[in-house]
């Protein structure tokens, strides 16, 4: 029996999860966070050690560290999670190689910074299925947030990253490079709403709209019915229309330049300099 535990960090609203089999104890781990004040530029592991000493307490066998995409707004965490579980694998969609083209020019990487994935232990293909032990996962591509988002579907379960988000806060933002709100629309209308009705749909944030407490569940009936840019009657013209005007009033995420550096890089901060220390790179427009 699958079982579904998540972890919320406030500081950039980003849901973890680890997901098991309650017989086998075989497991996965989505989207995991490594903390970092900005201000002082420090990291810390306090996220992803939660994470830790629950799969440990559990006695989980981990077998994947899975990301939904080269996240925006937080460090991945996957890195510290592999080092305590070195059998595991950080596996991505396999178009991670776009953004890494695409952010290797914005950030002025070094040459032999490589754009094939190969940081990644897994490129999983749109479509694929596969197994963690008992756990049964099928991928699909759901590009438009970044063009190289994946959903993970898990026995009635699927995890959006961020192609959704809660009914009463919409779908992702679709303004990054190569970004695309109609890319979207066709993820959510031609494969999420595709899935049967009762399917649990699992998000990759929740921001607390209007002060509620925190949601990160839902079910592809109620998205259809309920969310309020991109229900199942929406048109695709007005879907577009509505992302692209509320993009432009966004501000950039406040961890956007570290954060992309180090996911696209599956986690790993740069080689430290002569002098011992790490530095990431901030372009300056």
């Amino acid at each position: 029996m699958i079982q579904i535990k998540e972890f919320f960090d406030k500081n950039t609203w980003t849901l973890t999860y680890v997901v098991w089999d309650e017989n086998t104890k075989d497991a996965i781990v989505i989207d995991p966070v490594m903390d970092y004040d900005s201000a002082a530029s420090k990291i810390s592991d306090v996220s992803a050690q939660a994470v830790i000493e629950f799969v440990r307490a559990h006695e989980l066998r981990l077998h994947f560290i899975l990301e939904t995409h080269a996240h925006a707004d937080h460090l991945s965490g996957s890195q510290i999670i592999k080092r305590a579980f070195p059998e595991a694998q950080i596996a991505i969609g396999e178009k991670i190689t776009k953004v890494q083209e695409i952010f290797k020019g914005v950030f002025g990487l070094p040459e032999e910074f490589k754009t094939d994935g190969s940081q990644f232990d897994r490129l999983i293909k749109d479509g694929e299925e596969f197994l963690a032990g008992s756990i049964k996962i099928k991928t699909f591509f759901t590009p438009g947030h970044t063009p190289a988002c994946a959903s993970y579907y898990i026995d009635g379960n699927v995890f959006v990253g961020d192609a959704l988000f809660m009914p009463d806060y919409g779908t992702g933002r679709c303004d990054f490079p190569a970004g695309s709100a109609t890319d979207l629309y066709r993820s959510v209308h031609g494969r999420i709403y595709e899935l049967p009705e009762d399917t649990k749909v699992y998000t990759g944030h929740d921001y607390l709209p209007n002060g509620r407490a925190l949601k990160f569940m839902s079910t592809i009936a109620e998205e259809k019915k309920e969310n309020i840019q991109l229900k199942g009657t929406t048109a695709l013209e007005d879907f577009v229309k509505l992302r692209n005007e509320r993009d432009r009033t966004l501000a950039a995420p406040k961890l956007l330049l570290p954060s992309v550096q180090v996911n696209i890089d599956a986690g790993n901060l740069p080689p430290a300099d002569q002098n011992g220390k790490r530095y990431l790179r901030i372009p300056i427009s």
